[in-house]
């Protein structure tokens, strides 16, 4: 059995309105960086697992995704998928 590091990233569908991120814009605008346009606040979550083949990895993966890292309603999620070193997992 291979162990897979899972790093997935969580944001909002584009169409959501994103409170925190109009904070930070507009904290950042406050501190003079008046370049930025937009800011987006998403999730970024690392899962450690067990699993025979990388397919089976990212089919796992991508149902924990579908059905508890993400809120499919209003957030969009991407995954990449690595071996993991046994001394790498906390």
């Amino acid at each position: 059995m291979s162990k897979w590091l899972a790093n997935v990233y969580v944001t909002l569908k584009p169409v959501v309105n994103d409170p925190p991120g109009l904070a930070i814009r507009d904290g950042l605008h406050n501190l003079g960086y008046d370049n930025v346009t937009a800011v987006r606040v998403g999730k970024y979550i690392q899962a450690y697992l067990e699993a025979e083949t990388r397919d089976a990895a990212q089919t796992a993966i991508d149902s924990m995704c579908r059905r508890l890292l993400a809120n499919p309603v209003i957030e969009d999620y991407t995954f990449r998928l690595e071996e993991a070193d046994d001394e790498s997992e906390t």
